[in-house]
């Protein structure tokens, strides 16, 4: 994915693929600033421990200049890799990266770093991989099209009609199954153009809900059960309305060309949420943000660390039970070697319910898409998200 992220950026802007050096490496009490003589490509940061480090990969760029140690760093290395360079900051104490972003140029890139116990270091260490990117296109034309569509999108309702929820027990736990896409919106489509994501991802979604009815563990309700469109916020909130406990969005995978194949799941990464928190935090109506209770009576500094506090909980929520999808899925159905990934969309963003994003394969991939489209494919599919709710609700009544 990162080989792909890396090819498209260089398609966008014309860059090629080692256009520039590091000219500085600035490290202070709370800030990493790396700077290149020539705009780069990306970049991303993964944490290490044992012993604890931080690791950036900067693509587009080779190794230069190194600048003097600061800060939480005691030591600083680089070295060239494939697209790029690899600069490792050892650490004498422990720091995750809260924030990063390029600046307008392209050229600097700066991580912001927050102080953390060992124990917070170590759940960092194991949430993957965090990406940032320049922003696409200064400088650069164009570029050319065989063809453009435009399609109009309806305006969506503010609220539209809450789903059924299936099962009897109003006691048992709520899950909320998201088919991807539908409607207007195709999603991906297979090369053979006879088979389109939001089409599998609803027979996929129909099926998980059918597997877990029959469990009699949980209730599902599906935010759509035709083809028709909603718009991301729609759907986790059709979520929250419900007071679900869980909520799975379905989708497949795709690739423009190479035969990329398994299964992945996404949970929200630690830079959205921190971000998420204060837009959460700015808004004027506070009523209802997390768990059903009303911030309007506190501060925006208040607002935000109680939000900060409970998505948190929510994402080491969602983690573990991405790790548990991967662990009964994993005898059923193909799975990428890097299962478990984190990133910022919005589909994810609910602040106070467990949420998962599950690319159940590559569509792209003949052999992927035959098989997420087949009555066995899905019963497997539906067997493995089975499996792991009966776990983790289980776990959770243990635990209260």
């Amino acid at each position: 994915m990162s080989l792909f992220l890396t090819l498209l950026v260089c398609w966008f802007t014309g860059v090629p693929a080692v256009a520039a050096t590091i000219e500085r490496v600035a490290i202070a009490r709370d800030r990493i600033v790396v700077q290149a003589d020539a705009r780069v490509i990306g970049a991303s940061a993964v944490t290490l421990a044992g012993p604890n480090r931080l690791a950036l990969d900067v693509a587009g760029v080779q190794p230069g200049k190194r600048s003097a140690l600061g800060g939480p760093v005691r030591a600083v290395r680089q070295s060239a890799r494939r697209d790029g360079v690899r600069i490792v900051f050892d650490l004498s104490r422990p720091v995750v990266i809260s924030g990063g972003s390029f600046g307008a140029d392209g050229r600097t890139l700066t991580l912001e770093l927050r102080g953390v116990d060992d124990a917070r270091f170590a759940r960092a260490a194991a949430q993957g991989r965090l990406s940032f990117l320049p922003p696409i296109g200064l400088q650069a034309a164009a570029p050319r099209r065989k063809y453009e569509l435009t399609i109009p999108l309806p305006r969506p309702s503010k609220k539209p009609k809450l789903p059924p929820i299936y099962g009897d027990d109003a006691s048992r736990p709520l899950v909320v199954i998201d088919a991807g896409h539908g409607g207007v919106d195709p999603g991906a489509i297979a090369p053979s153009d006879q088979l389109r994501e939001k089409d599998v991802t609803l027979r996929i979604a129909k099926a998980i809900r059918d597997e877990l009815v029959r469990s009699g563990r949980v209730r599902v309700a599906l935010t759509r059960e035709d083809d028709r469109f909603l718009v991301l916020q729609q759907r986790y909130g059709i979520a929250r309305r419900l007071k679900a406990n869980l909520f799975i969005s379905i989708h497949c995978d795709s690739v423009g060309s190479g035969t990329a194949s398994g299964a992945s799941v996404y949970t929200l990464s630690e830079v959205a949420s921190d971000k998420q928190a204060a837009r959460l935090a700015a808004r004027e109506n506070k009523a209802d943000i997390i768990g059903g209770i009303d911030l309007g009576g506190t501060t925006a500094d208040i607002s935000s660390i109680l939000i900060d506090l409970t998505q948190r909980e929510t994402m080491n929520a969602s983690a573990n039970f991405a790790r548990l999808l991967g662990r009964e899925a994993q005898p059923l159905i193909p799975l990428k070697a890097n299962f478990h990934r984190m990133a910022s969309l919005m589909v994810l963003k609910a602040p106070d319910m467990p949420s998962i994003l599950f690319e159940t394969g590559y569509i792209s991939n003949p052999g992927d898409a035959a098989f997420i489209d087949s009555a066995d494919g899905r019963k497997r599919i539906a067997q493995s998200v089975r499996r792991a709710v009966e776990v983790h609700f289980a776990r959770r009544l243990a635990g209260n």
